[in-house]
């Protein structure tokens, strides 16, 4: 079952915590999340997954940055989120779907307890102008049914920024 944005609203603060936090942002059954201003880029073509694959960041100005199709940006939102026995999910928002921009490739699943910046995983298929702060995704919760571990730790947990992948530590 999945929260309605009243239900989400009522929890904030104790199961659920959205900083910044702005009811206009809330939706019948998600929070639109927006997008910071930075973004990180690969600097290989080829990516090594053994390896920490070198990045740059590049910074979108006020009045917006070209992204195009074949490379991958990650970036963040601006809010932070902390969830407690729920299971937080990302999507994109419709309207930015529409335009054939992809704001996670596979990644929109949180484990109940994820505490940090949602990581976006940024790809279009074809050139989008792309702006800092739009609304680009929306969060939404699902209840946890039986026992469950709360996620503490990981490579991703608590994070400041944007969080290239770490998938290198699974091969130590």
């Amino acid at each position: 079952m999945i929260l309605s944005g009243l239900e989400i609203k009522k929890r904030l603060g104790k199961d659920i915590i959205i900083e910044p936090f702005s009811e206009k942002q809330l939706n019948p059954n998600s929070y639109n999340l927006r997008l910071h201003k930075e973004l990180l880029v690969y600097d290989d073509n080829v990516l090594d997954m053994k390896k920490n694959n070198n990045a740059s960041i590049i910074t979108i100005p006020p009045e917006g940055l070209m992204i195009t199709p074949g490379r991958l940006y990650l970036g963040r939102t601006v809010e932070f989120t902390e969830t407690h026995g729920f299971v937080p999910m990302l999507e994109g928002r419709s309207s930015v779907g529409r335009l054939g921009m992809y704001i996670h490739v596979t990644a929109g699943f949180g484990d109940v307890g994820f505490s940090g910046y949602w990581t976006l995983e940024i790809h279009c298929v074809q050139p989008i102008i792309i702006y800092p702060d739009v609304e680009i995704c929306q969060i939404y919760y699902h209840n946890i049914n039986g026992e469950y571990i709360t996620y503490s730790g990981g490579k991703y947990q608590n994070n400041k920024g944007i969080q290239p992948s770490m998938l290198f530590k699974d091969f130590n």
